[in-house]
């Protein structure tokens, strides 16, 4: 949780040491600058990567030897950021070099306010530092919303161009164009208008696209976050070329609908398929229904045979299913009772994933 009072009415509790933190900016934040500059022309180059990464950490380690809070709150979730393309997880884009220079920005006319006692409310510092630290935890495209979203509620200003860059594929091969943008943008407009078809799944593409993310991440991103994200989107539009008297039928489905309702997996999947470099996203989908112990459908895979990110949605799908039933009973979405139900399903879930979505859950209710 964000330190709103320290961001918005900070204290000086040594003159001295904001005078030596002031001096240092000003010699860290011209290298800072070159860097994002030369980095937008190769963002996929480690070394300076690791050298802003670098000027990012001595800025943060000056602020706390300095007891400059601001300097701390500012700069931790832009190194947070370099740490993660530093390893591969992330790679930078346009908007997040805009992202980095706003802040960047921000932090020096923060402190030049607070060594001349004017106010600071004017700069929206607290909610750049929440847009920053969202930006710390997502992927894909919705990294690059983030930051859109975060330039636009402090500057006023929202950017007309996303990003360009994305997490290379399992082949090692990076799709750095419009068209991934654009593919994402639309998978995500189609999971939007499934979501508004029933007043219980508001929300519910956001709410599986976090949870999705946030396993992963806890199992150090095995599953390519980019091909995960368009999954999640995509991994139930087959239902929208059902009748809907079958998807969204409340209580028991009898055995023609429940026929009906195996074959969506496979029809969202050749949908994918037919799209040039979606091929693990169509496989997740086209397996989230699967089961370790074979029971699931449309083929009866077993164990190993189905992929990781089929076995991560297949888990947070039924979370959110489960959470929508105590809601739909008047009971609120129970997250401590969702998810000892997922733990009680152990022939249907992977068990090692359900110990990384354990842990996921976990640190929410910690948080709550």
């Amino acid at each position: 949780m964000v330190d709103r009072g320290a961001l918005l009415h900070p204290t000086i509790t040594d003159r001295a040491g904001l005078n030596d933190y002031l001096q240092n900016l000003a010699d860290l934040l011209p290298a800072i600058e070159r860097g994002v500059a030369r980095l937008k022309r190769a963002p996929q180059d480690r070394e300076i990567i690791s050298e802003i990464f670098r000027a990012l950490h001595n800025l943060k380690g000056d602020a706390a030897i300095c007891q400059v809070q601001l300097g701390i709150l500012l700069t931790h979730p832009v190194e947070t950021l370099f740490a993660r393309m530093r390893a591969g997880e992330i790679i930078f884009s346009d908007i997040s070099a805009e992202v980095v220079l706003l802040t960047m920005d921000r932090l020096e006319m923060a402190l030049d306010a607070l060594a001349e006692g004017r106010p600071l409310a004017h700069l929206r510092l607290p909610t750049l530092v929440d847009g920053l630290d969202a930006m710390a935890q997502a992927n894909g495209l919705m990294l690059e919303t983030t930051a859109l979203q975060l330039i636009e509620d402090v500057t006023g200003f929202r950017p007309t161009a996303i990003g360009k860059t994305f997490k290379a594929g399992a082949s090692g091969a990076t799709r750095a164009d419009d068209t991934t943008a654009a593919d994402l943008r639309l998978f995500m407009q189609l999971a939007l208008q499934l979501d508004s078809r029933s007043p219980t799944f508001k929300g519910r593409s956001g709410r599986l696209l976090r949870l999705a993310q946030e396993t992963n991440h806890a199992a150090g991103n095995p599953v390519n976050p980019l091909q995960l994200e368009a999954a999640i989107y995509m991994h139930d539009i087959g239902m929208m070329f059902l009748p809907e008297s079958a998807w969204l039928k409340q209580g028991k489905l009898s055995a023609e609908e429940l026929n009906l309702l195996h074959i969506h997996p496979s029809q969202a999947a050749d949908l994918l398929v037919r799209m040039s470099g979606w091929e693990d996203a169509a496989r997740m989908i086209r397996e989230h229904h699967e089961m370790p112990d074979g029971r699931g459908y449309p083929t009866g895979l077993k164990h190993t045979d189905i992929c990781d990110g089929a076995r991560i949605i297949a888990i947070v799908d039924a979370f959110e299913s489960i959470t929508t039933k105590h809601a739909q009973r008047g009971q609120g979405r129970s997250m401590l009772r969702a998810i000892a139900e997922i733990n009680a399903s152990d022939r249907q879930f992977d068990p090692v994933w359900i110990t990384h979505f354990n842990s996921v859950v976990r640190k929410r209710l910690e948080a709550a």
